[in-house]
């Protein structure tokens, strides 16, 4: 019997530095967008349902210009981040922004049965990313997670930093994530720690995370219980913190929950961080579809 395997978008965010909904931002021959080529090579891949969490005030706008067009190639669903879906007994003041990803997650509880990934909607993996975690989920190990690590000289913009979860590992595996901002001065990559800590140099070819994870549904039931540690941690900073997956796999690792296997790939990662990237990401759809990677028109 096929296996079922759900493709989760984080579609909530807004894109700040570019301004707008980058993820409605058309970037292929005939008006398709990033989360159009997501789509399809995740089809290709296997996958055989996806669910758009977004704000609940962006629903008519993703469902017209999105969903309508890929539900006759996957069954499609909606999951709404709301800031209100928290524990009770937490004033949020005048928050705005949506609580991170690991609560968007948590978003989709209700329409995730079984194995899953998840992506950012204004992220290009590329084929092969895809291909890599059909094939993991074929494996069925039980117990484990998995990352897709990108080669770093593959996820650089020439338009400056970059923040990347650089991977330690050991034997394949996760043992720490480095939340960092990256950048290539005189020649060297140097990662820049978020918390503020020593900046290192590492190689082009060390892996880093994109946000692209392996999930089973187990993991909801790890967040629920972690939702309500994160309020209780922050209940004095409730107006700016952030539930992101990144700590939590790296928490559920730290508490021996599961291993999180770190699993190459020799795809390209490209996105829009600067308005000026949107330009190169263009071009090269062109080249991918003169290579024959993808049709013309996408989805006719």
């Amino acid at each position: 019997m096929k296996k079922n395997l759900t493709l989760v978008i984080m579609a909530a965010g807004m894109g700040s530095r570019f301004g707008g909904l980058k993820q409605i931002e058309p970037v292929g021959p005939n008006g398709e967008f990033i989360i159009d080529y997501s789509i399809y090579d995740a089809v290709r891949a296997g996958f055989n349902k996806v669910v758009f969490i977004i704000k609940e005030e962006n629903y008519e706008i993703f469902k017209e210009t999105i969903g309508k067009r890929v539900e006759k190639q996957i069954k499609v669903e909606y999951a709404f981040q709301r800031l209100t879906d928290i524990p009770e007994g937490y004033d949020i003041g005048n928050r705005t922004k949506p609580w991170g990803t690991s609560h968007a997650i948590l978003s989709a509880k209700n329409n995730v049965k079984g194995d899953f990934i998840i992506i950012n909607a204004d992220d290009f993996y590329g084929s092969d990313a895809y291909m890599q975690a059909s094939k993991f989920f074929s494996e069925d190990a039980k117990d484990e997670y998995a990352i897709i690590g990108y080669k770093i000289k593959n996820t650089m913009s020439e338009n400056g930093a970059v923040k990347r979860g650089v991977c330690e590992q050991k034997d394949g595996y996760l043992t720490k994530l480095v939340e960092s901002s990256v950048e290539e001065k005189d020649g060297k990559i140097i990662a820049s720690p978020l918390d503020g800590s020593t900046p290192f140099e590492i190689k082009a070819g060390d892996p880093v995370s994109m946000n692209m994870f392996c999930f089973k549904d187990n993991l909801f039931s790890y967040l629920d219980k972690q939702l309500i540690e994160f309020f209780e941690k922050n209940k004095d900073n409730l107006e700016k913190c952030e539930f992101l997956i990144p700590e939590s796999v790296f928490n559920a690792v730290k508490e021996g929950k599961v291993r999180v296997r770190v699993i190459p790939t020799t795809a390209k990662w490209q996105g829009i961080t600067y308005k000026e990237d949107k330009d190169k990401l263009v071009k090269d759809i062109e080249k991918l579809i003169k290579k024959g990677e993808y049709p013309q028109n996408l989805w006719k």
